[in-house]
């Protein structure tokens, strides 16, 4: 099975299978760096990891629009289910087959609460099995030494945030990279605003050193990379 993974700036992708198109948190309107509209997306499932705002970003409105399910933990299914969208919750560690192949919560150290405050239910990250391809997209998270659980799964893309303030810098980026050892690894949530700028030329130099077989991609928002 081919993967294209499409980053959409910020924690936003697109990843496109030969049988599904997959929205993994979609903050593209009020993103700075969104190469795409809301409008432009036509996904059949839309991941979310948390509540806060530049992640559910316009989860409702596409899913309503494209008849996408929202693939969350309980609460912000619920929340979207009350919106009128198609849902499917699961919840920290739980999974499920689904036609594109299997997702997995794992834990993620972060907060997550509705943009009025409400609470949103635990934050995630997500496992995605895509035929032999395994995706850890960690979203937004600190480290923690579970990584390396995550990594004996045996991923081959892990998605890190590397943006330091509100998830990972750059130094806990390579300790996580040392413990999940992933094939490729795609920097994310970094120079979305300036609190998070970061230099990810100079973070991929690092995890060269300090993970010589994992392979770092560096995209710009709106690039691909395929597997």
């Amino acid at each position: 099975m081919t993967v294209k993974l499409t980053w959409y700036g910020h924690a936003g992708w697109k990843i496109d299978t030969a049988k599904s198109t997959l929205l993994i948190d979609p903050f593209l309107s009020g993103n700075p760096v969104a190469p795409v509209t809301p409008d432009q997306v036509k996904p059949d499932y839309i991941l979310v990891s948390h509540g806060h705002g530049d992640h559910l970003g316009d989860t409702v409105n596409i899913a309503k629009r494209a008849g996408a399910t929202v693939l969350s933990n309980f609460e912000i299914a619920k929340y979207c289910e009350g919106q009128g969208c198609k849902v499917h919750p699961l919840h920290i560690g739980g999974s499920h087959e689904f036609p594109f192949g299997r997702l997995k919560l794992t834990i993620a150290h972060h907060g997550s609460s509705f943009p009025d405050g409400r609470y949103a239910g635990n934050p995630a990250g997500f496992i995605l099995t895509l035929g032999k391809i395994k995706i850890y997209d960690a979203a937004d998270t600190g480290l923690f030494y579970d990584m390396k659980l995550i990594g004996e799964e045996g991923i081959d893309i892990a998605l890190l945030p590397i943006g330091d303030n509100f998830t990972m810098g750059p130094d806990d980026a390579v300790r996580a990279a040392k413990l999940i050892k992933p094939k490729v690894l795609i920097p994310m949530h970094y120079n979305t605003f300036d609190l998070i700028s970061q230099d990810p030329k100079s973070f991929a130099s690092r995890v060269k050193r300090a993970v010589p077989k994992t392979k770092v991609v560096v995209l710009k928002p709106g690039e691909s990379f395929v597997v």
